[in-house]
């Protein structure tokens, strides 16, 4: 079902009670509720580690796999002592992790059984469902406004013949995008290929999903929204897979850590306490030609990347933490510099999968992609003007009142284009993420110098979304397949996306239409 902001604004929907606040602080308005103290939560390194649970298809037919994943509400522990409310894929947080095979089709039935309102907002928990990094026709793409209403079901078909990568699903319903994710609507969903279980780079049980959030509680331990300003949304307590500052026991061998960035808005300059590199062998949409070894990690909103660890180095009984140094633009509170620790405790029990060859993934075509003088160049601006976020000027609200026939580019099916990202929006931050394509990052320009400089290291892979710093101008180039249709690009800050900072592109002509082709229908669902 497709919903306008003037449709949301009838219902009053989009700020609960709060409809006489100003529009662009309204979504997540601030509970007027104490958050807790420093003194009530734990300690870090306190808090065991815990892996999400793997989704199991309900059924496999062909080369299709079919699986049911309901979204509810569920108290869970995330704070020792307390129990808090979320919103969960099968009541989980994060939700379960999905671990798929290239080439094999995935459906997945969505069925939404959230409450009629969110407990503190006021709003209906309308959702549509994206699965970030995914080359998802239109229709199954989580379009913004093709959302499912609570007692309604959509199936989702993702056709899964990308290479080896780490992409996520989460929430993308029209102006609740951040807060149905902080809620807890978002997991890991992992493609493997032959050519990744062909390397010796650890796997199985030492390929680990890390999914980073930050959160704020309130004196009673649930989930508090402070967003006054229309900057972001950050909490007190980092969160990984679900729980406080946790401590992994680990074996003193190498780890491959799937790492991704789940937080409303906050960024994450990350690093271990040892000084010692990671080794980054995957960013969003797959594995690195070569590794890159790296001391220090910067990562926005969305992004992923895979990195390995080698405890080897380390003695047994050595704790190694993972740390925070947080770049500008963030709100940073007593514990927001630590993530997690990794306590050695056994020497390594299988010798297999523990090495990184000097070539990983050199195959890859996006990666391949060099400009020449015909190479199509378009630009896009994010802009803070009139109070609002911008890209070249137009928000969201601009496609609605367009009849969602407005977009930013045309650009040709199979194209190659570089997209010039321009960031004057006076001191913030944007991850900015292109639906459907992958892309490569060409350079980078500090402060409009003139001066154009390599993408950092751990940048230099297939990417997705591009954080582009204060002041910055990022190119990338990329390729407009395998689909025609329409989709969106936006700031995946949520906040920003929130208060529109969000466009669209149509590829070739023809394509599927995102909100009337698969709608999604009451209950009760069909069998699957």
């Amino acid at each position: 079902m497709a919903l306008t902001r003037r449709e949301l604004l009838a219902f009053g929907v989009l700020s609960g009670g709060a409809l006489l606040v100003p529009l662009e602080r309204s979504v997540l308005a601030a509970a007027n509720i104490s958050r807790m103290a420093d003194s009530e939560l734990p300690a870090p390194f306190t808090v065991p580690f815990v892996v999400p649970p793997v989704a199991a298809p309900v059924r496999s037919a062909g080369t299709t796999d079919y699986y049911l994943l309901t979204m509810r509400e569920q108290a869970v522990q995330i704070l020792p002592g307390y129990q808090t409310r979320i919103w969960g894929y099968e009541g989980s947080f994060p939700g379960p992790t999905f671990d798929v095979q290239q080439g094999r089709d995935v459906v997945v039935r969505q069925v939404n059984r959230l409450p009629s309102a969110h407990p503190t907002l006021g709003y209906t928990p309308y959702t549509s469902v994206h699965l970030h990094g995914s080359a998802s026709l239109p229709q199954y793409d989580g379009y913004a406004n093709d959302v499912t209403y609570p007692g309604s079901w959509k199936d989702y078909r993702y056709p899964n013949h990308q290479g080896c990568r780490t992409l996520w699903y989460h929430d993308h319903g029209v102006h609740h995008t951040a807060s149905n994710v902080y809620m807890g609507l978002a997991g890991m969903y992992r493609i493997h290929d032959p050519i990744e279980r062909s390397l010796p780079i650890p796997q199985g049980y030492y390929d680990v999903p890390l999914v980073i959030t930050d959160a704020m509680f309130d004196s009673e331990g649930q989930l508090l929204f402070d967003d006054d300003d229309e900057s972001g949304l950050f909490g007190d307590v980092i969160l990984v897979n679900g729980r406080p500052w946790p401590v992994m026991k680990v074996e003193r061998r190498k780890y491959r850590f799937r790492i991704l960035n789940a937080s409303v808005s906050r960024t994450y300059r990350l690093q271990l306490d040892s000084g010692e590199p990671f080794v980054v062998i995957g960013t969003d949409a797959g594995l690195t030609a070569v590794p890159q070894p790296v001391t220090t990690l910067l990562q926005g909103n969305a992004e992923r990347y895979e990195v390995v660890i080698d405890f080897a180095k380390y003695k047994i009984g050595t704790r190694v933490t993972l740390r925070n140094l947080s770049p500008r633009n963030n709100v940073d509170y007593t514990h927001t510099d630590k993530v997690m620790a990794f306590d050695v405790v056994s020497k390594a029990s299988t010798p297999s999968k523990n090495s990184i060859p000097k070539t990983i993934y050199p195959g890859n075509a996006i990666m391949a992609l060099t400009p020449t003088a015909t190479t199509p160049t378009r630009t896009l601006a994010l802009v803070r003007q009139g109070g609002e976020w911008t890209i070249n000027g137009e928000t969201w609200a601009d496609v609605e009142a367009s009849g969602f026939t407005r977009a930013l580019a045309n650009p040709e099916l199979g194209g190659v284009e570089i997209w010039e990202i321009h960031n004057d929006s006076g001191g913030w931050h944007h991850p900015l993420h292109i639906h459907l394509v992958d892309f490569k990052i060409l350079d980078r320009e500090f402060d409009r110098s003139g001066v154009r400089v390599a993408p950092r290291a751990h940048e230099r892979g297939p990417k997705d979304v591009v954080h582009v710093g204060e002041n910055e101008r990022v190119r990338l180039i990329t390729q407009f397949t395998p689909h025609p249709g329409t989709y969106m690009v936006h700031c995946h800050n949520l906040v920003h996306e929130d208060h529109d900072m969000m466009g669209q592109f149509t590829v070739g002509s023809g394509g599927y239409d995102p909100i009337t082709t698969a709608p999604a229908r009451p209950l009760p669902a069909p069998d699957l």
